[in-house]
């Protein structure tokens, strides 16, 4: 494997994700095939690592050019889970399901509405989401993340799944009452703390039926599947590369199904994929 770094001049944490998914594209190892990779804290430093039956296995790229699993393994249990990735920007999509669009008696959109949700938003698993004090309605948004593995750009639908590292739950937190007044949505979508994503990423899923579910306190708030969207991943994916080049580890946050509604400070907030796992966050106020 190589890489042009300084043609590429990227962070750190954006070559691990070219170096990782060429890692997974050219071993095709049944063990890859469906793969949990976490990104966790242990004892102050930054890992990345491979998920199975709770354990992790420490992954590295040593040097520029190589990724390889180390011999450290550490018990879920014993460690921090982060945001799975660290992304350059979050590209949103707005009424990408038919029952969200009905509940707010919205046309379907002809074409994707995107927007961006800023990377300083981003938070992992098990972390408190803020409440500002600008806000008096805050709602929760469950939605499937996808996480781009490679360089995109002006990629074709039928290519759109080879730029695909893997999945993630996300939560695309929103002051509603901001929205509504501001028009746009800038504001509203992009509080810090209002981009929760995790526990992990998973390598390897159908994603043209998944199901989709959102808690708030334990109590089932959304429920749906992937099947309602209207434009699929690789719609998306190609659509949003013709407009912007997508970085490895960025996110594409593909819509939110239909029961949008509010959360309050002391609420436990849950979105929930199936063959991904749970993202669990809080709420809290503002201090």
């Amino acid at each position: 494997m190589s890489l042009n770094q300084r043609s590429l001049n990227l962070p750190v944490h954006y070559i691990f994700f070219i170096l990782f998914k060429q890692l997974v594209d050219l071993l095709q190892w049944d063990t890859l095939a469906y793969m949990k990779i976490v990104r966790f804290e242990t004892q102050g430093a930054e890992r990345y690592g491979i998920l199975e039956s709770g354990i992790i296995s420490s992954i590295t790229a040593p040097s520029v050019g190589t990724v390889r699993e180390t011999d450290e393994t550490f018990k879920i249990e014993k460690v921090r889970l982060l945001a799975p990735c660290v992304p350059t920007k979050i590209i949103a999509v707005g009424v990408n399901y038919r029952s969200h669009a009905s509940e707010l008696d919205h046309q379907l959109p002809e074409r994707p509405l995107i927007f961006l949700k800023p990377p300083t938003a981003v938070i992992g698993p098990e972390e408190k989401i803020v409440y500002p004090v600008t806000s008096h309605q805050v709602d929760y948004e469950g939605e499937l993340g996808v996480v781009i593995g490679k360089l995109t750009k002006h990629i074709p639908q039928e290519r759109a799944r080879d730029c695909i590292l893997g999945y993630t739950c996300f939560n695309d937190v929103t002051a509603r009452d901001l929205q509504q007044k501001d028009g746009q949505w800038t504001r509203a979508k992009s509080f810090d703390t209002f981009a929760p994503i995790g526990p992990w990423i998973e390598t390897e899923l159908d994603d043209t039926n998944l199901p989709i579910e959102t808690l708030v306190n334990g109590k089932v708030v959304q429920r749906g599947s992937t099947h309602d969207m209207v434009f699929s991943v690789p719609e998306l994916i190609s659509f949003i590369s013709d407009i912007m080049t997508l970085i490895p580890g960025d996110i594409i946050a593909t819509g939110t199904p239909g029961g949008i509604g509010p959360m309050q400070s002391g609420d436990v907030v849950e979105v929930k994929i199936k063959p991904i796992g749970i993202l669990r966050n809080y709420l809290m106020k503002d201090s």
